[in-house]
């Protein structure tokens, strides 16, 4: 079913694919209304979904005339910037630095939705039981899978 931030999340990324891609402007009352939420949960699926890390531009102007202005990141070669993200993980990767460069990879299309969830439960599974050095594992386990998938669709 999905939480009221996956609801949200979804209805942004609808209104994207509907503007072909170019940057939509929303009112966060009128997104907050149409969810009945409160504002600061629009802020909170903005701050977390939509952030440059997952490939978006927000901008965001508070007040009277107020908007949110959500791009995505424009990207002439997914495969060069799917190479340009892997060579940017470093030696250790958070967790959230994890979902946040799958969710990315997914929403370029360089890997489908089964594929990000079989990494994430693989990446969790194989760090489960490790005390130190799970950041390290998981940097190291993400990018051998995406090297793979990478050269299988080469």
């Amino acid at each position: 079913m999905g939480t009221l931030a996956d609801h949200i999340e979804a209805y942004i990324k609808q209104m994207l694919r509907e503007n072909q891609g170019r940057a939509i402007e929303l009112s966060r009352a009128q997104l907050a209304d149409v969810f009945a939420c409160v504002p600061s949960q629009i802020n909170y699926v903005l701050a977390t979904r939509f952030s440059l890390e997952r490939g978006y531009i927000v901008e965001s102007r508070r007040g009277g005339g107020g908007y949110i202005r959500i791009g995505r990141v424009q990207v002439k070669d997914v495969r060069q910037d799917a190479l340009e993200l892997l060579g940017q993980i470093g030696r250790r990767l958070t967790e959230r630095e994890m979902d946040d460069l799958l969710a990315r990879l997914t929403d370029f299309r360089v890997i489908n939705r089964r594929e990000a969830q079989l990494m994430r439960g693989i990446v969790q599974q194989e760090t489960t039981g490790v005390e130190e050095g799970k950041d390290v594992l998981r940097a190291s386990l993400i990018r051998a899978m995406l090297l793979l998938i990478m050269e299988q669709r080469a």
